[in-house]
């Protein structure tokens, strides 16, 4: 009999994008080996613990994958009832946080290895040596404890996307996703790693600035395969900035259309590289099915681009970007970071600015405006803690650092309630500006239209936010949208956002 190895992804806010891909990588390496995967997504399965509770007879290892943020709660859960059910069932951690922040997650009780970074190859030796009982200190890439003694083992060298086999994708129960999402789709990575290094951004920890990218040929035939196989309607690449090997971009996309297969795919990327493509290679990305394409601009102030580290950053870059995407019929979405140490009133004023004049020529643009979130590990903690900022010092504190949770000193009180105010104007100008370019607008549209682009869009450029009314208008007559995905521009839930 094989030996079974229970994979849990704890709930996270939001529609899920499909399958952890995380997991479906680390099932395709442990099945090679002999080892059978079971995999519990706590997105389409409400009653996970139960579920855990089932799997654990005989399991190997129970292994959790967590990213910074509410996601850690499910882990918590999780692990602790792994415990209380089977104590003498090692508990992995994986993913994001643990590998930024391998020690404090380890010095749980509920945590006995940390694997670090790139686990596939990791977490599979890992698994070998617990049911074996061979020791830990020879496996690269992990963190463990005997006790209260906690040991780093060296890092593991990273190994090329193109050596890896093809995540688990038969795995996947796409009709119970689809249930969950309204449409059959997945989640899917070419690449990782960003060349940039943005001062706020924990990709540049972890990937070390590194683009490691499968082939052009290996993403055609997979991605036209699946779909094909799985009836698949859209894709979601994770790549964190898809086009930076520009000539296996297009060459994907070309694939795509020569193909002759259908469907939906979005990703995200950094406007530089997008200007750096010609109009017609922009048509070829529409006409092989991007749908969307997110972008984390950030700011328009140059000020704050140069404290983020964000160089590459140009503002005449984000209005061709828009435009060019228009051309290829794709919508963008632009990621916005206020209170950035350093930023001023005016800084953000410039960003409303800009970005209002944005929205307004180029109706397939949409915003997914954020409150500086500090995750672990980013180059300017240093400088945070000495502008009053307490980092998180438990695995339980960092499960409350939602995206945009403001834990900012500098942006509370009167300080916070005019930013909301600038906000709130401007997600209402962008949302005036996109009704009265459909050629279709509902009546109750045509009217806020009407009514609010004048006053809203002089309240921007001035900065003159007293007496409200145009607010209380807006908020009866629809609902404001203020949070997107960057990865596919869905929706996300305002609460996340916590800047009302």
């Amino acid at each position: 009999m094989p030996g079974r190895v229970v994979l849990f992804y704890p709930p996270y806010e939001g529609q899920p994008l499909g399958a952890p891909l995380c997991f479906l990588a680390l099932s395709a390496v442990l099945r090679q080996h002999g080892f059978e995967p079971v995999l519990i997504d706590a997105a389409i399965c409400p009653d996970y613990k139960e579920a855990i509770r089932s799997a654990l007879d005989d399991a190997i290892c129970l292994g959790i994958s967590v990213l910074t943020g509410p996601m850690i709660r499910g882990a918590i859960a999780a692990a602790t009832l792994a415990k209380a059910v089977r104590p003498d069932i090692p508990v992995v951690f994986g993913g994001w946080h643990p590998t930024l922040l391998p020690d404090q997650t380890l010095a749980e009780p509920f945590v006995d290895v940390v694997v670090r970074g790139q686990g596939e190859i990791t977490f599979c030796e890992l698994v070998h040596a617990l049911e074996t009982g061979t020791p830990l200190k020879n496996i690269a890439g992990i963190s463990w404890k005997t006790g209260v003694m906690r040991t780093h083992n060296p890092d593991r060298p990273v190994e090329q996307l193109e050596n890896l086999p093809a995540p688990a994708f038969d795995m996947i129960d796409f009709d119970a996703y689809e249930r969950v999402e309204g449409t059959r789709k997945f989640a899917y990575a070419t690449s990782v790693g960003c060349p940039y290094a943005c001062n706020y951004c924990t990709d540049t920890v972890f990937y070390k600035r590194r683009f490691n990218a499968l082939s052009a040929e290996r993403v055609v035939r997979e991605l036209t395969g699946l779909v094909v196989r799985y009836r698949i309607d859209e894709i979601a690449l994770l790549d964190s900035n898809f086009p930076v090997d520009l000539r296996r971009a297009i060459a994907i996309a070309k694939g795509i259309v020569a193909s002759g297969v259908k469907f939906r795919w979005t990703f995200q990327a950094s406007t530089d590289f997008i200007c750096r493509m010609t109009e017609e290679e922009i048509r070829l990305l529409g006409a092989s099915g991007v749908m969307h394409m997110g972008f984390g601009t950030e700011s328009t102030s140059e000020a704050v681009l140069k404290l983020m580290n964000k160089r590459h950053q140009r503002i005449d870059e984000m209005y061709e970007t828009a435009r060019r995407a228009a051309i290829g019929g794709i919508k963008v979405t632009f990621n916005l970071i206020f209170g950035y140490p350093g930023e001023t009133e005016a800084d953000r004023q410039t960003t409303f600015r800009t970005m209002s004049d944005v929205g307004r020529r180029y109706p397939n643009v949409r915003f997914s405006p954020n409150i500086f979130t500090p995750y672990p590990g980013i180059p300017i903690w240093p400088q945070l803690r000495e502008l009053g900022i307490q980092e998180p010092r438990t695995l339980k504190q960092w499960g409350d650092l939602a995206l945009g949770v403001n834990m900012l000193p500098w942006l509370q009180d009167a300080n916070l309630a005019r930013f909301n105010r600038m906000l709130d104007y401007f997600l209402v100008d962008a949302q005036v500006g996109r009704a009265s370019q459909k050629p279709k607008a509902s009546m109750v549209q045509s009217v806020t239209q009407l009514i609010l682009s004048r006053p809203v869009r002089w309240r921007i450029v001035h900065g003159q936010y007293v007496l409200p009314w145009e607010l209380w208008f807006a908020h009866f007559a629809e609902s404001i949208v203020r949070r997107r995905s960057l990865i596919d521009g869905r929706e996300l839930p305002t609460e996340a956002a916590n800047v009302c």
